[in-house]
């Protein structure tokens, strides 16, 4: 009399019920870091954006402050330097018109402008992150004449 070979049935249902909602789990995870790592290339490169952006801005300015030099200075015996208080005010009319918050300092013979921008965020603001504050500055001095080559 032979034995009838056992089922392996049992074992197949007990490892199928083992493994419900693993892959679940796993996807939701997997999902989650995808979408964080989606919003920091997107986010990061708005970010990236709005720091050239406010660099740009900071260096005109910074050349729209240098523009006011002392005239009177300048006819008298060829110096070379900057009226402070309409070189403050030229850089911060700049930043204003291209609507823009900021910092100038005129030291010496240097107009320098900081320019500080909030970006919003796309795709962190779904985890709390909602903008993204990128700062940039900007410097420059009066020149006499051409300084370089006429293309």
């Amino acid at each position: 009399m032979t034995c009838p070979a056992p089922s392996r049935r049992p074992a197949l249902d007990r490892l199928h019920t083992d493994q419900d909602g693993r892959v679940t789990a796993f996807v939701v995870i997997i999902v989650t870091a995808i979408l964080l790592f989606a919003g920091l290339v997107l986010d990061g490169g708005l970010a990236l954006a709005a720091k050239i952006r406010a660099l740009g801005e900071a260096q005109e300015a910074a050349r729209a402050g240098a523009q006011e030099i002392d005239l009177a200075a300048y006819r008298t015996d060829g110096t070379l330097r900057l009226a402070p208080y309409q070189a403050s005010a030229a850089a911060r009319d700049y930043l204003a018109a291209a609507g823009r918050t900021g910092s100038v300092s005129v030291a010496g013979n240097t107009v320098n402008v900081t320019v500080t921008v909030s970006q919003s965020t796309q795709l962190l603001d779904l985890v709390g992150i909602g903008s993204i504050t990128v700062t940039a500055s900007g410097h420059a001095e009066p020149q006499r004449g051409i300084s370089g080559a006429i293309p």
